[in-house]
């Protein structure tokens, strides 16, 4: 007898791995179908159909010609990517003051597909007031169920690492430039990256924050436009500005989480970030008026 236990923990491996549907209760050799289709049935287990006997077609009187139609020119399809219409998405969304009405707005915007395959929008989670903003790529299969960024392993790995350098989910904010999971953790196509941007460029100018740290290569291309891997722009200090922003922002980008737990070789260069990071937090509470600031960036 089959455990039901064991049914279930196979059950969620496919939902962790994007297997949300079953396609039919018995396999067919696509291939061989292809190939020869009139044997598919056969050997699928479904007899053949047997070919209807030839019936005689009724004559049919000649139809006048029909007028010609009027061609009417088609609309192109309505599409985030349209240049038009992600300049009027942001300028929309530059009126917007605050992180509860982008997120109303966000809740409400139709023109991401992934929004109609994933269970929950994953916004962001933290401290919006915080000095570090952090920047993933994309909500995860445990993301997508609490509806929050880096809560799965790689968000654990994630605390750990922060907690090196003191800090916690209440001293960051953390996002990513993909707020619906993408099918089983698929690449998401740039015309998904697109309808996405506007709302991270508008969620970034109103945290404002003192350092922002991106994590993998998505969100460094995404963010920065630049073409390097994350390899060669790890560690490197960088800026982000956009045309409202008053000032750029310093960049580090760094290796995603989920990286480091397939490689985790590059543990070592992610240190050398954290504390590329813990150094320059430290610098900011030196400056005038910041006196108070510098015990909470201790290291632990």
């Amino acid at each position: 007898m089959i455990d039901p236990s064991s049914i279930s923990a196979l059950m969620r491996w496919y939902l962790d791995a994007g297997v949300d549907e079953t396609i039919g209760d018995v396999p067919l050799d696509r291939f061989r179908q292809a190939e020869r289709p009139e044997e598919a049935p056969a050997r699928a287990g479904i007899p053949p159909a047997r070919p209807e006997p030839a019936q005689p077609e009724p004559a049919r009187r000649a139809a006048p010609p029909a007028a010609p139609a009027e061609r009417v020119p088609s609309a192109p399809p309505a599409s985030p990517t349209l240049p038009g219409q992600v300049d009027d998405l942001s300028s929309r969304l530059a009126r917007i003051e605050t992180l509860d009405g982008l997120r109303e707005a966000l809740l409400a915007f139709e023109g991401c597909p992934l929004k109609s395959t994933a269970t929950n929008t994953v916004f962001a989670d933290g401290n919006p007031a915080a000095r570090v903003m952090i920047v993933g790529e994309a909500p995860g299969a445990e993301e997508d169920r609490q509806g929050l960024p880096f809560v799965g392993a790689s968000g654990q790995l994630l605390d750990r690492m922060l907690a090196t350098i003191g800090l916690d989910r209440g001293s960051v904010y953390i996002t990513n430039v993909l707020f619906w999971r993408p099918p089983g953790n698929r690449t998401p196509t740039p015309a998904e990256v697109a309808a996405c941007l506007p709302f991270v460029e508008r969620h970034i100018e109103l945290v404002d924050p003192a350092i922002l740290v991106l994590l993998g290569t998505a969100s460094v291309k995404t963010l920065l436009g630049r073409t390097e891997g994350i390899i060669k722009l790890r560690g490197r200090w960088l800026e982000y500005t956009t045309p409202r922003m008053s000032r750029p922002i310093p960049t580090l980008p760094s290796f995603h989480p989920a990286y480091l737990l397939r490689s985790p070789g590059q543990k070592r260069a992610s240190w050398m970030d954290l504390l590329a990071l813990r150094d320059r937090l430290a610098s900011l509470n030196e400056a005038p008026g910041n006196g108070d600031l510098a015990e909470s960036s201790t290291v632990i």
